[in-house]
């Protein structure tokens, strides 16, 4: 719904709930969640030092394999943070910390219920992606997203936000053809998705003012409520 407040309120009362029931993960998820609100609202060091503060914990540390795919969880997280900061050094520093906590656990990805993924090495590649765009090199990103095989992708959902992503690298390499194509391969995958949600709608608006357009991108503008 890209409301901040609702997204503040509900992780704020997931905090207070997993702390007084004392659900080790559901306490580190709660973090992630607001560290990834700190982070859309331009709170960066919060953000950071959020995600951060809740890696270390010990806690965390004691809670077995699933603990260990969490801790790898937000180190991404803080990862995306020093990416938007346009940091590629530490954004690349903290991802393959993050590869490491994966390779450890194994090629197998470890689920997590109160995430919608898990943590594998398959994962933490479909990160940079993203981060590696965030930091301001879709060419490095590019080359994460050669590495990955959509059918390879755990969930709908994850293989959407892998086009999403890459659509966006096309965007950035002014490669407009490539761009469009993958959006309507990520409708094609989640079509209620890339109508309504805000980046790939901002990326369609984008797209229709910077250049002629398309039969099949005014039709995609179309489908997702974007005006022509």
């Amino acid at each position: 719904m890209d409301e901040q407040q609702l997204g503040w309120m509900a992780a704020d009362r997931a905090r207070q709930l997993a702390e007084a029931g004392g659900d080790v993960l559901a306490v580190a998820e709660a973090a992630r969640q607001l560290a990834v609100l700190a982070r859309k609202a331009g709170w960066h060091q919060e953000a950071l030092s959020i995600a951060l503060s809740a890696a270390d914990h010990p806690d965390l540390r004691g809670a077995g394999r699933a603990g260990a795919a969490e801790r790898g969880l937000l180190i991404q997280s803080a990862a995306n943070t020093v990416a938007r900061r346009g940091d590629r050094g530490g954004m690349r520093e903290l991802t393959d910390e993050a590869a490491a906590v994966a390779e450890e656990l194994g090629e197998k990805r470890v689920l997590l219920r109160d995430h919608g993924g898990g943590l594998s090495p398959l994962t933490v590649q479909l990160h940079r992606i993203s981060a590696e765009n965030y930091a301001g090199d879709p060419l490095a990103a590019l080359a994460a997203a050669r590495t990955i095989s959509l059918k390879a992708l755990p969930s709908v959902e994850r293989r959407f936000r892998a086009l999403g992503d890459i659509a966006i690298t096309y965007d950035r390499l002014g490669r407009r053809s490539d761009c469009v194509r993958t959006l309507l391969a990520a409708e094609h995958c989640a079509p209620d998705e890339t109508h309504t949600r805000p980046a790939t709608k901002s990326l369609i608006s984008s797209l229709l003012v910077s250049a002629p357009t398309s039969t099949e991108l005014r039709g995609l503008a179309a489908r997702s409520g974007v005006p022509l």
